[in-house]
């Protein structure tokens, strides 16, 4: 958890940490990120780093939080199953990821980073099977097509075309 120790640092300080996180996160996965790097560029002692932070997984979380927070996207669904809305969702959540300082990072984190984060894979379980089976779908085919967008951007307008292809299956399939 970060601690108060940053909160209460000068706004300049902050923001040089926070740069440096960015920095660090967007370029290199968690377990390949280093506190030297991040100390060095942010021109803070190692030592206060862990005054801010308990160690560079809560760092992580701390910056992903932050972009998250900054990208104003949320996905929960509404009660009823909407193909439209998971679409827009996405796609909203991709553009405005692309035109974001948080591009590299979110890259980062799909691709590499969420499997590294402890109990990440536990919780995203348990949360989807409290989802109807329409709900689950979706929201596994959401990220799996967001995951295809990042790695595969020349192949966006495809992969985002079949995705609203499949939300819509599932949905004729529901009505059944």
């Amino acid at each position: 958890m970060v601690k108060q120790t940053f909160f209460n640092l000068p706004d300049e300080k902050k923001q040089r940490v926070t740069t440096a996180l960015l920095h660090e996160f967007s370029n290199h996965p968690l377990p390949d990120a280093q506190v030297a790097r991040i100390v060095k560029e942010a021109e803070i002692a190692r030592g206060a780093f862990y005054k801010y932070f308990d160690d560079l997984t809560d760092a992580y979380t701390y910056l992903y939080e932050k972009a998250i927070q900054d990208i104003h996207i949320t996905m929960q669904p509404t009660r009823k199953f909407d193909p439209d809305f998971f679409y827009e969702r996405v796609c909203t959540f991709v553009d405005q990821t692309g035109s974001s300082k948080y591009k590299a990072l979110m890259k980062m984190h799909m691709l590499h980073n969420e499997a590294a984060l402890p109990g990440s894979m536990k919780t995203n379980s348990e949360q989807l099977l409290n989802m109807t089976p329409e709900m689950w779908s979706a929201m596994v085919l959401s990220h799996e097509v967001i995951n295809s967008v990042f790695a595969d951007p020349d192949n966006r307008e495809k992969n985002l075309k079949r995705f609203k292809e499949s939300l819509y299956l599932i949905d004729k399939g529901s009505k059944k």
